[in-house]
Formats: structure tokens, C-alpha cells, sequence
């Protein structure tokens, strides 16, 4: 059997740097901007193995520079959906949740309930929290578009700030929760 390669490109907007990687069959993986990692390298290469084991990853603008083109395209505002093909990985409830969150509109929340509702699982509220958070292509599928019950900004794996930044994008302005804004 051949290793797996997985090729990827970074794009940086607002003085935030994304990073998107993909395989032959489509974007796998899209990597937000660092928090306070000392070695944001090692921790891309970290999350390129968990979701591929035994690739080889390799930048290559070349090979995704119309993947990258389209994130750049939205991260300015100018582009309102996505036309690239993606290769999910996940379990089938994992799968059920990020194809929930495809069908959400540019522009839109929804809670978590909402999602456990339409996979028709609404006692998995927590279930779907855990698998937003383990979205390997946040941004193109939208796990930023879900917000608490009660109308406010909850937990994101780029941090309130980013959630907050990209639903200002779509011209989505959401409260934060009390406890969020303690935090920060």
C-alpha cells in the first residue's frame, strides 16, 4: 500500500494564518490560527497524522492554490459559499453532524440542538458539541455557525475572538455569553 500525501498552502488575512490541506479527493483539513503554541509547526504536522496516519505532507501551493484561493476570497468577504470538494473523515456520526452543518446558510446560526434535531438525534446536544469541535475543516464547514440555546457565542476550537471575527464576515453579530466574557 502507498503513503498517503496530503498537500497544503497557508493563507494570512488580518494578520491571521490559516492553513488548508488536501488530498487527491479534496480539502481534509483546514488549520486556524495559532493561540499561544510555541511550535505551530509540529502541532499542524500533529494534526495532519491523527487525521491521515503515515502521510507525508508536503506545502505545495501549486496543488491547492484553488482551495486557498476560495478561503482567501471568503476570509475578505467576497465570497459567500464553497465550491471545493472535500474529503471528510470522521465517524458516521461525526460525518451526520459536518453535513448538518453544510446546509446551514452563510449568514445564519443555529444551535446545537437545532443540529441534533436535524440528524434526528435531539437528545445528542453534547454528542454534536463534541463533534463541531472535532470538524477537521472548520470555516468551509461551518461548525463557526452554531451558537449556544440562548443566542450567545459559544466555545471554538480558533477561540471566541476568531468565531466572532468570522460570523462578523457574514454580518452575523452574536452576544457573548457572561462566562465567555469573564474569560477573556
Amino acid at each position: 500500500m502507498s503513503q498517503e500525501t496530503l498537500y497544503w498552502d497557508e493563507v494570512v488575512v488580518q494578520d491571521r494564518a490559516f492553513r488548508l490541506a488536501a488530498s487527491v479527493k479534496g480539502v481534509c483539513c483546514i488549520g486556524l490560527p495559532p493561540g499561544q503554541s510555541a511550535d505551530r509547526e509540529a502541532e499542524w504536522q500533529q494534526d495532519l497524522q491523527r487525521l491521515a496516519p503515515g502521510s507525508e505532507a508536503l506545502r505545495a501551493p501549486e496543488r491547492v492554490a484553488a482551495y486557498m484561493r476560495e478561503l482567501d476570497e471568503y476570509l475578505r468577504g467576497g465570497r459567500t459559499s464553497f465550491s471545493m470538494p472535500l474529503d471528510l473523515r470522521g465517524t458516521s456520526f461525526q460525518l451526520a453532524v459536518w453535513r448538518a452543518l453544510l446546509a446551514i446558510p452563510y449568514g445564519h446560526v443555529c444551535s446545537y440542538g437545532d443540529i441534533a434535531a436535524v440528524i434526528c438525534r435531539p437528545r445528542a446536544v453534547r454528542a454534536v458539541g463534541t463533534a463541531n469541535g472535532a470538524n477537521p475543516v472548520p470555516i468551509v464547514v461551518p461548525c463557526h455557525r452554531v451558537i449556544g440555546k440562548d443566542g450567545t457565542l459559544t466555545g471554538y476550537g480558533g477561540g471566541l475572538p476568531l468565531k466572532e471575527w468570522l460570523l462578523a464576515i457574514e454580518g452575523v453579530h452574536v452576544r457573548e455569553s457572561a462566562r465567555a466574557s469573564a474569560r477573556r
